[in-house]
């Protein structure tokens, strides 16, 4: 392993930041956000719009429900008997019409079919791999033997440098795991109207519990529970949103419901450390090694039989440090070179094209 490379087994976030801002560039301090909260009690605000739903609106959630609770009841006037499971209703029952509206806006983060993300689609992570099999799959495929002192992890994050897989790895788990899968960032949970983002937090947890076993996936979790201190300058909103996540990451310990926390950062120094020790089980994603990096380039640039051979190992050799996103774009643009030559003819033979031809 190179010198001022962070190990895998025994590392500290002082090592990898070190490394990051040596090798991968230099981070960059959060910019703060404007402190102005629109609160909904205020005149200004008085004519606020609906609430946006995601597919269609709450109204065609509402009618999608109905027709199906009548075909249910035309089937069993006709006397058919349901031998399948039953499916869990979208949205659990809420306490107040709000919140039903709240978690309507959560709905296109909700992936309740298989992601389809395999394991062997990722190449190289072998560790990062095997260690999320133990914090996450094999709980859930034998629970019989996590128990007690060996019971779950909660709590999981992923942090390395930038495209590195590690929302292919949190989607790769939930496909093995069959679970329910929120894709979930900032965006997802920050509310400009006061109050709304902390609630949006209690009704993400209300419905991972009412889907579970889930898989809440939070990505740039650094853009939502940065430090806190008194060296920064942080509005309120913001600090109750920070508590609300914290509270109801400690109410996953007190639950013997599945619902699992991964996030993902590329900046784990900027976390703040309530949230660090909530997230137990810490794994490092790499950048990829030179047999990933050789099996990248043989899925994206296959040979072709009766063609120059592609030299493998050469690109392996000069893209030591490359990300495998970093690979992918590098084989489009050499993809995109044969397609610039065929447009260059053939915008060449339309101007030959006499303009009086028919």
């Amino acid at each position: 392993m190179a010198d001022g490379e962070p190990s895998i087994t025994r590392w500290t976030f002082e090592d990898f930041e070190a490394y990051y801002e040596a090798g991968l560039g230099i981070r960059s301090e959060p910019v703060e956000g404007d402190d102005g909260a629109p609160t909904r009690g205020s005149d200004h605000f008085a004519s606020r719009p609906a609430v946006p739903r995601a597919n269609g609106g709450g109204a065609d959630l509402a009618v999608f429900e109905q027709f199906e609770r009548m075909e249910r009841k035309v089937d069993m006037r006709n006397g058919a008997i349901e031998d399948g499971p039953q499916l869990k209703p979208l949205l659990p029952s809420f306490e107040s019409a709000e919140m039903r509206n709240l978690a309507e806006t959560l709905l296109r983060d909700i992936i309740r079919g298989s992601p389809d993300v395999k394991w062997e689609s990722i190449k190289g992570l072998g560790n990062a791999k095997r260690l999320l099999k133990e914090a996450v799959v094999m709980p859930i495929k034998y629970p019989k033997y996590f128990t007690g002192l060996l019971s779950p992890w909660k709590g999981i994050l992923l942090f390395g440098p930038p495209g590195t897989g590690k929302t292919m790895l949190a989607k790769a788990v939930a496909t093995e795991c069959k679970t329910t899968f929120f894709n979930i960032s900032a965006s997802s949970i920050v509310s400009k109207w006061r109050g709304d983002s902390e609630k949006l937090v209690k009704v993400l947890f209300e419905l991972a519990r009412h889907h579970a076993p889930s898989t809440i996936f939070l990505d740039e979790i650094d853009a939502i529970i940065s430090q806190r201190g008194e060296a920064r300058s942080e509005h309120e909103a913001s600090r109750r949103l920070k508590t609300e996540l914290l509270i109801q990451m400690d109410g996953l310990t007190k639950t013997d419901e599945l619902v699992f926390v991964l996030a993902a950062t590329n900046l784990p120094w900027e976390l703040d450390a309530a949230m660090l020790r909530r997230l137990e089980k810490r794994i490092l994603v790499p950048l990829p090694e030179p047999d990933a990096r050789h099996a990248m380039f043989e899925e994206l640039l296959p040979s072709t039989p009766g063609t120059m051979e592609i030299p493998y190992d050469v690109l392996v050799e000069k893209t030591e440090g490359y990300s495998g996103s970093d690979i992918r774009l590098v084989c489009k643009e050499a993809a995109m070179q044969p397609l610039r030559r065929l447009m260059t003819v053939l915008e060449r033979s339309q101007e030959e094209v006499p303009e009086d031809v028919a």
